[in-house]
């Protein structure tokens, strides 16, 4: 009864939900992105075995972070996270052009799967602070993210120890939310509103609805 009125309430108020799962390779950056959100500060990190879960709101929006561990031997078990992700943010160090490759390689892999058909694609491009580091463009293009179909999906520069750019992704996905549940809503079905309309300018160079 208490989660009737819980939900309830939430609704009520505007209050919204969204589950997210963050993974990407080993030392991509992950740990330090989550608690820069939870936080506001960097904390010392250790490559994540398991699994790191937060909640951070933002915007109205209760974000559900799962940070799963990016090294080889545990990446078959981000599947056991897949269901009922409503958003999947993939990051990628900028600066590791030995194993962009392989990052491709996971991210087709996952995007493969049943289970993440729905979820939109945020890709952080991290690290830029790096002197080395390639763009957003570039990694756009190593990723290959202009061949996917049928998939929502974003790429943002940021540096997880400044916080540069790890907000600009959380809008989009509240946008992304926000446009779901918009079309999704029959109060809403014939508002003169564009699908879309909530989306963030996006150059044909970053993203693709």
């Amino acid at each position: 009864m208490g989660n009737i009125f819980g939900n309830l309430l939430k609704s009520l108020i505007g209050k919204k939900e969204m589950r997210i799962l963050m993974v990407g390779l080993d030392a991509a950056g992950k740990t330090t992105i989550l608690y820069k959100l939870k936080l506001g500060e960097i904390v010392t990190t250790i490559p994540t075995i398991g699994f790191n879960v937060e909640t951070v709101e933002y915007k109205n929006i209760s974000f559900t972070v799962w940070d799963v561990g990016g090294q080889d031997k545990i990446r078959p078990l981000w599947r056991h996270y897949f269901q009922n992700t409503q958003g999947l943010i993939f990051v990628v160090d900028s600066n590791d052009r030995e194993r962009v490759n392989e990052a491709r390689e996971e991210l087709m892999r996952m995007l493969a799967e049943d289970e993440l058909r729905d979820a939109v694609l945020l890709v952080f491009a991290n690290k830029q602070d790096l002197p080395n580091a390639m763009n957003a463009a570039e990694i756009t293009d190593k990723l290959g993210l202009h061949s996917l179909r049928h998939r929502n999906w974003y790429i943002q520069a940021t540096c997880a120890t400044s916080g540069d750019g790890l907000y600009e992704g959380l809008d989009w996905l509240a946008n992304q939310l926000k446009n779901k549940n918009h079309a999704c809503d029959p109060l809403q079905s014939f508002s003169p509103k564009m699908e879309g309309n909530w989306a963030s300018p996006t150059p044909p160079a970053w993203g693709a609805t």
